[in-house]
């Protein structure tokens, strides 16, 4: 069975295409202008054993955060179309994260119910831009706007970091090992892995 979803979105601020198959094998192919999330989507496709496609276009003359929050929102949209009916999956997934001094946390339940919680970026850091391109005030709100469009629960918390770069990074690698482990068959479960019998 094929678990492939495929979205594509245009606005005045940007245009989105994304392809995701959970179960592939990691291979990506990323651009979206903004350098330093096409580092962090890579990550993520790479670690979740995803295969990821993602061009975008966007007005990042003006600033990374329309294509950068368009991005996560077709992203989204498009696990949850990978997702199908859910029967067959583990449902909970979780990873820790060390990258240097940084430690970071992610857990997933992918419920059908969107919620994010994101807990311990270090206060300095919420004016900080990574190479030139990123705010690091961003990944809020990507973690968001996946939560939502892909309708599951994520938190995420930093535990202790000091450099942005590793400090999202983490992030990153945590939400796409938790993701991986809460997508993937699990041989026990015949049907949808709810008391309710829906997801």
């Amino acid at each position: 069975m094929s678990r492939v979803g495929k979205v594509e979105r245009a606005t005045s601020e940007s245009s989105v295409y994304v392809e995701i198959d959970l179960d592939g094998t990691g291979r990506v192919e990323i651009g979206t202008g903004v350098p330093f999330y096409d580092h962090m989507l890579t990550a993520f496709g790479v670690h979740g054993s995803f295969d990821l496609v993602v061009r975008a276009t966007g007005d990042v003359e003006i600033d990374a955060h329309h294509t950068v929050e368009d991005v996560a929102i077709v992203l989204g949209q498009a696990l949850r179309d990978a997702l199908g009916d859910k029967k067959g999956i583990r449902r909970f997934g979780d990873c820790w994260i060390p990258m240097d001094e940084t430690l970071a946390h992610a857990a997933v339940d992918v419920s059908g119910r969107p919620y994010c919680v994101h807990t311990g970026e270090p206060e300095q850091f919420t004016t900080f831009t990574i190479g030139g391109n990123y705010p690091f005030v961003l990944n809020r709100h990507v973690f968001d706007s996946l939560a939502f469009h892909a309708q599951i629960a994520l938190h995420v918390r930093v535990e202790y970091g000091r450099d942005p770069h590793h400090i999202a990074e983490a992030q990153f690698k945590a939400i796409a090992r938790a993701l991986r482990a809460a997508v993937e068959p699990d041989p026990r479960v015949a049907g949808v892995p709810s008391t309710k019998g829906v997801l």
